[in-house]
């Protein structure tokens, strides 16, 4: 990356980086929430300006661990996407398109962990 934008950006993406996500994990944290780790996209506007450029600290672009029920060692119960990794890898599905179709079951399952986990972070109900 350095290579590619320069050391001094480079330097400058990654403390926003660590500072969005460490913001994040401490709200979370306090809520019962593990972050376990996230991804943020940056982009840059034709003047040249830094931007995040898509979501932020959701269940699509983070691992979130309830902290009651994680355990070092072994798989953690996610309030995430994994689920959806989980099944489409057991489908023995080769990530060629078309992919397979999702389970009526793994979406309603799927959209459960979101809500919940929104709920949990935010402190209000799903609408």
């Amino acid at each position: 990356m350095v290579d590619r934008i320069g050391k001094d950006l480079a330097e400058h993406l990654r403390e926003v980086t660590l500072a969005v996500y460490q913001r994040g994990a401490e709200l979370a944290r306090t809520r019962g929430i593990i972050i376990a780790d996230t991804k943020l996209e940056f982009g840059r506007t034709p003047d040249g300006q830094i931007l995040l450029a898509d979501e932020l600290l959701t269940p699509d672009s983070s691992r979130f661990w309830p902290a009651d029920a994680w355990q070092p060692g072994r798989p953690q119960h996610s309030l995430d996407k994994q689920s959806v990794r989980d099944w489409a890898a057991g489908t023995g599905w080769d990530k060629t398109p078309p992919a397979p179709e999702i389970p009526e079951h793994v979406v309603a399952a799927t959209r459960d962990r979101y809500i919940q986990v929104y709920e949990q972070i935010t402190g209000e109900r799903w609408a």
